[in-house]
């Protein structure tokens, strides 16, 4: 080697390299100034020559071999050197072209990292992970990860043979990020990050921030570019926030993507474009408002239905491309439906590839398994007070709504964040600094999240599926509360099964079961839901809950919808039920699109269809949603008789719906109060025959009668068929109408009079 250049040489660093053992290669290799020349160095290993081309004048150099691993080194006699590439020789005579993924300055400014650190770096997605980049004129893939413990961290994949030697990782100062170009990866390449930690141990890992993944049970990342998808759903985007906030009508149909139809070929699964398709007429025929997705995150194992999720910035391959997914959140924004994305903070998955002991240490989750660990689920922890961490996830849900377009994110088991001790026995949870078993990090998490949520995205919804009486889950923040737009209604869910699986036999004594959710029905903005979690293992389907006959099921079921439909609170039903499938839910098979050419599941089917229409059209039925003003027993008292009346009231003063609802096995004639004397006219029954039903149904108006019941002075009668229910609409008399009313009653009161004189004067 040359003496001169020889000298020039660090051979302590230029071993890190070799050995892969370097966190800051842009040190050593790329160019370097040296006096009026340019000093180079590569590391290809297995190359036994290595020539350097400088584009702009085509002179090509031969490179010293520095050390027969692969090492080269020349000194070019220029300041500036441009653009240039290797050209590396193997022993077999093969021959690779690379351009220098070391002559770059970093991309990620100190003002990235800082505020990465501080947690509070809403778009750390667009640095860390993997992509598409022109630097310095030339086109590639930028790659960033998060592994402030690793010794040495590189890029793999399909670009360097997956020979972690090649493309070390530049450590960014002290922020525990490691970023490199690499000019020769491109889009659709696989790649990992190679980590070597303390002790030597080296593994491959999927890059946590990656946008897209291979097909399970393949587990690398993918390189793509999310940025050129072209949106057309602008005006769905600027009409959002009065279409889905306050009150207003939301009806939410939750599915599986991979049961709602078959792919139709070999693929196992149908792409995200062919079920948009599907989807979209469903929808609109059936007239939910909304759909929200369990999971599309990716995630290892099928039966998880994507609960224990792998990339979190990745739609799951299973279904298609980021950009098919982007075509589905697309297509249905252009259709009017809006689209809510099941999403999983709370745990994730132990597997080895993903978050877990990330950089040789618990890095996302907690070390001591008291904090860090799920003994049910058996999957980890986040550590919420990890700023890094934090960001992570707060970046994440900002994510799919700001790149993907959807308008609601629902986080799943919200009680498993909120408390230290959930699903744990004494001695295996730390109670927080002052002795309680509320998670405060988590708690302060969610704030977070839902303060930058509505600052950046004002309209988007933020829904809790939370299953205990922890307070202000829909609190405002500036009063302690939690922030959350909704809240899933677990109570409300839960005491309505347990009542309505009783044989109505039995139900007097389950009567408060029926009525208590209307004790707290304004202590939170809720959600009432049927979810995927009611029909599964072996809990039955929700027509299979109905007790009876078939026909009683049937009844039963339509029962429970319209009773949902009038009860205060959103809606939310899981894909089958609408339709009244007896089979529980199973990832693996298709919905049974078979069941609407029978009476009976049509009959629901149509019901559902019909609550869906009314309540969209009646705004009693939400216009005072969240306040108590719009809801108001006439008889909740009739437990021995299994009835209840009801009325739902709109912002106008004659905007009244009175319910009357059969939960009895038997044919009754119900008299209930009303609010008003005018006349009640049936829009709704469940027994109607067009619903399945046998068509005992009040076709003549009612006209409210001077019979005080319930507390009011006039009432009517209404006839309902076993499991049963009705809704009526208030329709004020006209002044001919009040007129004749009045005259009426003097007459039956002057009637009256003249008999009590006539019995006075017998007696005398």
């Amino acid at each position: 080697m040359d003496n001169k250049l020889y000298k020039l040489m660090y051979w302590p660093t230029i071993e890190e390299i070799i050995y892969s053992e370097s966190d800051n290669p842009h040190g050593l290799l790329g160019p370097h100034k040296s006096g009026n020349s340019t000093l180079v160095q590569c590391f290809f290993p297995g190359a036994v020559r290595v020539t350097l081309t400088i584009v702009e004048t085509e002179q090509t150099y031969e490179m010293e071999m520095a050390d027969q691993d692969g090492y080269f080194a020349i000194l070019i006699p220029e300041k500036k050197i441009g653009v240039y590439y290797y050209t590396a020789y193997r022993e077999d005579g093969t021959k690779a072209i690379y351009k220098d993924a070391y002559r770059h300055e970093p991309v990620i400014t100190k003002a990235d990292t800082e505020k990465f650190n501080a947690g509070i770096h809403y778009t750390i997605y667009e640095k860390l992970g993997a992509h598409p980049y022109v630097l310095d004129g030339e086109e590639g893939t930028l790659f960033a990860v998060w592994a402030p413990n690793a010794v040495r961290v590189s890029v793999v994949g399909d670009f360097n043979n997956w020979d972690g030697r090649i493309h070390q990782m530049r450590r960014l100062w002290d922020s525990g990020i490691f970023e490199l170009f690499i000019p020769d990866a491109k889009c659709g390449d696989n790649y990992k990050f190679e980590l070597k930690v303390k002790g030597g141990l080296t593994y491959l890992k999927a890059d946590p921030y990656g946008n897209a993944a291979q097909l399970r049970p393949d587990t690398a990342s993918v390189i793509v570019d999310i940025s050129d998808f072209k949106w057309e759903d602008k005006k769905f985007i600027e009409g959002r926030s009065a279409f889905q906030t306050g009150n207003v009508p939301m009806s939410v149909y939750e599915l599986y993507l991979g049961s709602f139809v078959a792919p139709g070929d070999e693929r196992p699964y149908a792409n995200y474009r062919q079920i948009a398709h599907k989807l979209i007429p469903y929808i609109k025929e059936m007239g939910y408002t909304h759909v929200e997705l369990m999971p599309v995150m990716e995630h290892p194992f099928d039966g998880s239905w994507g609960y224990q999720v792998i990339g979190y910035y990745a739609p799951t391959a299973r279904y298609g491309s980021p950009e098919d997914f982007m075509y589905f959140v697309n297509e249905l924004h252009k259709a009017g439906i809006g689209v809510i994305l099941d999403w999983v903070p709370a745990h994730f998955p132990r597997d080895t590839h993903g978050l877990s002991n990330f950089d040789g240490t618990c890095l996302y989750e907690h070390m001591d398994p008291r904090k860090g660990s799920h003994p049910h689920w058996g999957t980890l922890i986040y550590n919420y007070g990890r700023p890094e961490v934090s960001n992570y996830l707060i970046a994440n849900a900002l994510f799919w709504v700001e790149k993907y377009h959807v308008d609601g994110i629902r986080m799943d088991a919200v009680a498993s964040m909120l408390y230290l001790d959930y699903g744990k026995n004494d001695g295996e949870w730390v109670a927080n600094m002052y002795g309680g078993n509320e998670n405060l990090e988590a708690i302060e998490f969610m704030k977070h999240l839902n303060s930058v949520m509505k600052k950046r995205n004002p309209g988007v919804l933020s829904i809790a599926e939370e299953s205990t009486a922890f307070p202000k889950i829909t609190g405002d923040l500036k009063d302690d509360g939690l922030g959350f737009d909704l809240k899933w209604n677990m109570g409300f869910m839960n005491d309505y099964l347990e009542y309505i699986k009783t044989d109505p036999y039995f139900r007097s004594g389950r009567h408060g079961e029926l009525t208590f959710s209307m004790i707290y029905a304004y202590s939170e903005k809720f959600m009432l839901v049927f979810s995927h979690d009611e029909v599964v293992h072996g809990k039955a389907t929700m027509i299979g809950k109905m007790p009876g006959t078939p026909e009683e099921k049937f009844a039963g079921l339509k029962l429970t919808y319209a009773y949902m439909m009038t009860h205060p609170g959103k809606k939310a039903l899981f894909m089958g039920q609408d339709v009244a499938e007896f089979d529980e839910f199973n990832e693996a098979r298709i919905l049974q699109w078979e069941l609407y050419k029978e009476p009976g599941h049509k009959g629901v089917a149509d019901c559902y269809k019909q609550l869906n229409e009314l309540y969209r059209k009646e705004k009693a039925l939400y216009a005072l949603d969240d306040s108590p003003e719009g809801f108001a027993w006439l008889n909740c008292i009739s437990g021995d008789d299994c009835y209840l009346s009801y009325m739902r009231k709109g912002t106008e003063e004659d905007d009244i719906l009175v319910v009357v609802a059969n939960f009895a096995g038997k044919e009754q004639i119900i008299r209930t109060g009303v609010p008003y004397e005018g006349k009640y006219k049936e829009i709704f029954n469940t027994d109607d025959v067009k619903l399945g039903g046998s068509g005992v149904v009040n076709s003549r108006i009612k006209k409210a009668e001077d019979i005080v019941w319930d507390a009011k002075e006039q009432s009517i009668e209404v006839k309902l068929a076993p499991l049963s229910l009705s809704i009526l609409r208030f329709v004020p008399y006209t002044e001919e109408e009040l007129e004749k009313v009045i005259a009426e009653r003097i007459r039956k009161k002057t009637i009256v009079k003249k008999e009590k004189t006539v019995k006075k004067g017998t007696k005398k």
